[in-house]
């Protein structure tokens, strides 16, 4: 029973890299039955379409963090970059998810050059060097958190056994989430940008 009250109590955060099987992870949750806070603001797309469950808000983190007191045992999406602005009068579950980094710069180029932008010119090395040390950043800073959980997922062992990942999940939060619709929740066709 305490477990229960002092999961309504914590935020979960979903978190990973951009294009790192964060959306995938929400639709897990909000399938299990977890209320999720999303503004429908970015709607479904090529590259996500099954939608991307953000809040805009979320990225303005740093300028204004009241929005989090309504977001107590409920589910929220913010990317890493965005985890060292979370207020410490809160308490966190985050699930990290993680992907292969040249998955993550794949279909993150796909995704540009679907929406017709540029990539900035920064090579693939240099973007994966970027993205590994701030990996260890964000992984060293979470560690040094006492208002934090953490649970690190890789993306592609979630495609792979979606009903032990969302068992492993589930437990992780102290809910009592539908593990059944949470695995049926992941699409492995949308797992596109494979590593060889």
């Amino acid at each position: 029973m305490e477990n229960k009250a002092k999961a309504k109590k914590n935020i979960t955060i979903v978190s990973g890299l951009p294009r790192s099987g964060t959306s995938m992870m929400m639709q897990m949750l909000m399938a299990g039955g977890m209320d999720i806070v999303t503004d429908e603001i970015r709607k479904a797309d090529d590259d996500n379409p099954r939608g991307y469950l953000e809040l805009e808000r979320v990225k303005k983190l740093k300028e204004d963090k009241s929005w989090l007191n309504e977001c107590s045992g409920k589910a929220v999406k913010a990317i890493s970059m965005l985890l060292f602005d979370l207020p410490s009068n809160h308490y966190y579950k985050i699930i990290f998810m993680q992907r292969a980094i040249e998955e993550v710069l794949a279909s993150q180029r796909i995704m540009l050059e679907r929406r017709g932008e540029i990539k900035d010119g920064i090579s693939d090395e240099h973007m994966a060097e970027k993205f590994e040390k701030h990996f260890k950043q964000v992984k060293d800073w979470i560690a040094h958190q006492s208002n934090i959980e953490v649970l690190y997922v890789k993306y592609n062992e979630v495609i792979a056994d979606p009903l032990r990942y969302s068992k492993v999940v589930n437990n992780f939060l102290g809910e009592d989430l539908n593990t059944k619709t949470m695995a049926e929740a992941v699409e492995e066709t949308l797992y596109r940008q494979r590593k060889n």
